[in-house]
């Protein structure tokens, strides 16, 4: 079970993750373990975990986070990365992504496509995924209200 971080905590991570050049694309907190996932636009290094990994394990024992031991990872998102953020959706436009999704009838199951993420219309809690599928690439591109999205994942091309 994931456990919640204090988002004060997390502003600091973050602001601890750009002073190293570095992105904090997600963090998590889960089974005694933190992991904190980092990014930069020519890709991580390890040597750039470890620096991240010394500077959060020292904010981590200033802040005294949780009461229990944990173990801290760092590491990149990997090539199949998670989307989380809008500006995510809008950095990896033209990526072929896979989509769960809840449609808007309240009957329905989640929904699970892959397709080439067009463009993220919108802002923010209003946006809009557009992704063009695979198989129907004459058709409309399908339109997925953000807040309908329960995971997006960036799909391995090779």
């Amino acid at each position: 079970m994931a456990t919640k971080i204090d988002a004060e905590l997390v502003a600091e991570l973050e602001s601890l993750a750009a002073a190293s050049g570095c992105e904090l694309v997600h963090c998590e907190f889960k089974g005694g373990v933190l992991r904190l996932f980092i990014d930069r636009p020519d890709g991580v290094t390890l040597e750039d975990c470890e620096h991240v990994s010394r500077q959060a394990s020292a904010l981590l024992d200033v802040a005294d986070f949780g009461s229990s031991r944990y173990t801290l990872e760092v590491s990149s998102p990997g090539l199949d990365r998670q989307l989380y953020r809008p500006r995510d959706y809008r950095r990896f436009a033209g990526r072929r992504v896979r989509v769960t999704y809840r449609p808007e009838a309240a009957e329905a199951r989640k929904r699970t496509v892959v397709g080439r993420l067009e463009a993220l219309a919108g802002e923010d809690d209003a946006a809009t995924v557009i992704l063009r599928m695979a198989e129907t690439p004459d058709e409309e591109p399908l339109a997925i209200p953000l807040a309908a999205v329960v995971t997006a994942r960036l799909e391995i091309e090779l």
